[in-house]
């Protein structure tokens, strides 16, 4: 089948699950239920397209297909973030009640650290993309740490709190973060397809991509940003999914099998919004709200990702 076959395939199967969502027992409720599920729809539709793209790309950057945005520590300073802001202010304060205020600080301090990360790893010629997963990855265990120590010592009431942000979730979406978080990843999206040029040549490896022209660490820094906007708004919009984009990015790459990045990364936001919404399924049909949603699919995730560990290490 025709990749285009297939990618129509996806969005069917995609229309076909919002409707079951939005559909299934709504009974007479229909003027109240709908606009709760539309807007649970939309932070899904954002945030799978957010983790699915992002992946997609950080995934050609580094030329690994086991490695994942959050390993340069994002989702560790989103906790960090919100732990010590409770820490510190207490939980009844603007920055943790309010949710734009607490959207914003997350954001900007995310995005913030990954670029001066991405200023120091590219400052020096010599250093490679390696180097750069090498400090993510201490500076993300770092802020584990931090996170940790603080909920030690901290009240237990107000770490509650904190428990509750550490899997994601997708009731009580805010409208106005919802408003806030498709302008901007309605216009990372749009500066994007200036760049979309550059994957195909990219997943070459850094050698052939400067060889064919590219100014390699000047697009890869361009593009390292986008992901960490993304990445930063779809954590901060419902919490951390560690292994989604893994997972359907993984996905993908098996069911496309081209490396024509304009299918896979479509492919990918749409695999990722078909399970979301299928988890979404089963969260709230079979176990009854019993779990969440981030730890069925880090579930899911974590079992894929030994499974790729294992082929890798076969295949050595």
């Amino acid at each position: 089948m025709h990749n285009k076959g297939r990618l129509s395939i996806l969005a069917l199967l995609t229309a076909v699950l919002i409707i079951i969502y939005l559909f299934t027992d709504i009974g007479s409720y229909w003027d109240y239920v709908l606009p709760k599920r539309g807007i649970k729809i939309a932070a899904v539709v954002l945030t799978a397209a957010a983790i699915g793209f992002s992946t997609i790309v950080f995934q050609t950057i580094t030329n690994n297909r086991i490695l994942t945005p959050s390993i340069i520590g994002l989702d560790s300073l989103y906790m960090l973030i919100q732990t010590a802001l409770i820490f510190v202010f207490g939980s009844g304060s603007q920055s943790v009640m309010n949710n734009n205020l607490n959207f914003v600080i997350s954001v900007g301090l995310m995005v913030l650290f990954a670029a001066l990360l991405y200023k120091f790893l590219f400052k020096r010629e010599s250093q490679n993309i390696y180097f750069l997963l090498l400090i993510g990855l201490i500076m993300g265990t770092m802020f584990q740490s931090f996170s940790s120590f603080m909920q030690v010592i901290i009240d237990p009431n107000e770490f509650q709190i904190i428990q509750d942000r550490m899997f994601a979730s997708f009731n009580n979406i805010n409208t106005d973060l919802l408003g806030i978080s498709v302008f901007i990843i309605a216009a990372v999206f749009i500066y994007f397809f200036r760049e979309i040029k550059y994957l195909d040549v990219l997943s070459l490896g850094r050698e052939q991509a400067i060889n064919l022209g590219v100014d390699y660490d000047h697009v890869v820094k361009r593009l390292l940003i986008l992901v960490a906007i993304l990445v930063s708004v779809a954590t901060a919009l419902v919490g951390p999914i560690t292994f989604l984009g893994l997972l359907v990015v993984n996905v993908s790459y098996q069911f496309f099998k081209t490396y024509r990045h304009a299918y896979l990364a479509a492919g990918s936001v749409l695999i990722s919004i078909i399970a979301l919404i299928g988890g979404l399924l089963i969260v709230e049909r079979v176990f009854t709200f019993s779990t969440t949603l981030s730890v069925i699919v880090n579930f899911i995730g974590g079992v894929y990702f030994i499974y790729l560990l294992l082929k890798e290490n076969k295949a050595w």
